[in-house]
């Protein structure tokens, strides 16, 4: 999996974290459900990022692969 892929799956997540404090400010139905699957994705990338980053031999090119 590539960095770009593990970034964008990070961002997919914070925005469902946030589309879902949103729905448990406002009380409206599924807020709990779409807040914790966002912390789940979110949870998700930083593991793939990690495992990314322990994985790659070189750490100066890291970015760009």
């Amino acid at each position: 999996m590539k960095v770009k892929h593990i970034i964008t799956l990070f961002l997919l997540g914070v925005f469902f974290t946030i589309i879902g404090a949103l729905f448990k400010i406002q009380h409206w139905p599924y807020g709990a459900i779409v807040l914790t699957i966002g912390s789940f994705t979110e949870g998700l990338a930083v593991l793939l990022g990690i495992w990314k980053l322990l994985t790659n031999k070189k750490f100066k090119d890291f970015l760009n692969s």
